[in-house]
């Protein structure tokens, strides 16, 4: 018999997952290996998400509970799981994002980790740091299920053109980029103003920072440094960025105008280049 290993499921979420996880395969009579040839997985890795040692997905919590019948319960665990694998320090400004009914962001340096495509997540989290790229990447890709809820907010986002300049993961990762900013073209609930070279001295050059409305709470103010974001309600502050970030929009393109400078950075700085015989160049 292979051997279990004890579980507290009070030790952390993911460890809770996996005792809950056990005990309805238990319940339903399968083995490991039995349940992953329903889902479609290995049992190997249903028996390393049992034991807290692998990061489950949002898929395979999905055909756990149909296969299993728990009335959804992994799927909402889930949530809960890759939320507490975020840095601690981000882990508050994650449930403000997932609360809020409208975000408001400027970006100086790089795609708002909202907007960003996996190329691109990845690249970014990989800069001096390697170690679980996988499982880390997943779980920021994961907090833009935001915009898959029944009511998602309404984000605002202005971007420097430096950022679509800066070349991060190589022109394939950053076609992908731009070619996922334009996705978002026509969703009324996700704008995307780009702010040109042409606008000169602007009222975010102190740096980055969000904005979070709520229907009933003060609204907030983040602003992040190296391994450490700090959010604040201060009515000073919070006066003080939204007064910004209206000079901002109006130092922005248009909506139309952002989705063409991005398009043609996209073709002309990262579209297919090809050689002299016609073949195609990396």
């Amino acid at each position: 018999m292979t051997h279990i290993n004890a579980l507290d499921p009070g030790a952390s979420p993911l460890d809770y997952y996996g005792y809950e996880l056990r005990r309805a395969r238990e319940a339903a009579g399968l083995t490991q290996r039995q349940l992953g040839d329903i889902i479609n997985y290995t049992g190997s890795l249903v028996g390393q998400i049992e034991t807290a040692r692998k990061l489950p997905t949002h898929a395979f919590s999905e055909r756990v509970d149909a296969a299993l019948g728990t009335g959804g319960l992994l799927s909402r665990l889930i949530e809960l799981v890759l939320r507490s694998q975020l840095p601690h320090w981000f882990q508050q400004t994650a449930e403000l994002q997932a609360r809020a009914t409208e975000i408001s962001c400027f970006e100086i340096n790089l795609v708002h980790g909202l907007l960003q495509a996996t190329g691109y997540a990845r690249a970014v989290l990989g800069v001096l740091d390697q170690s679980d790229l996988d499982d880390r990447t997943a779980v920021r890709l994961a907090r833009q299920r935001i915009f898959e809820k029944a009511e998602p907010p309404v984000f605002w986002l202005i971007i420097s053109e430096a950022v679509l300049h800066q070349q991060i993961g190589g022109p394939t990762t950053m076609r992908e980029q731009l070619a996922h900013l334009l996705s978002f073209e026509h969703n009324p609930r996700v704008n995307i103003q780009m702010l040109p070279y042409s606008a000169g001295a602007h009222a975010g050059l102190q740096g980055s920072f969000d904005l979070y409305r709520f229907p009933s709470d003060p609204t907030i103010v983040y602003t992040e440094g190296y391994g450490s974001g700090h959010p604040t309600a201060n009515p000073d502050t919070v006066k003080d960025c939204s007064l910004r970030y209206d000079h901002l929009q109006a130092a922005a393109l248009s909506l139309r105008d952002s989705a063409e400078l991005i398009r043609r950075v996209m073709e002309e700085r990262y579209g297919e280049q090809r050689g002299s015989d016609g073949s195609q160049l990396a």
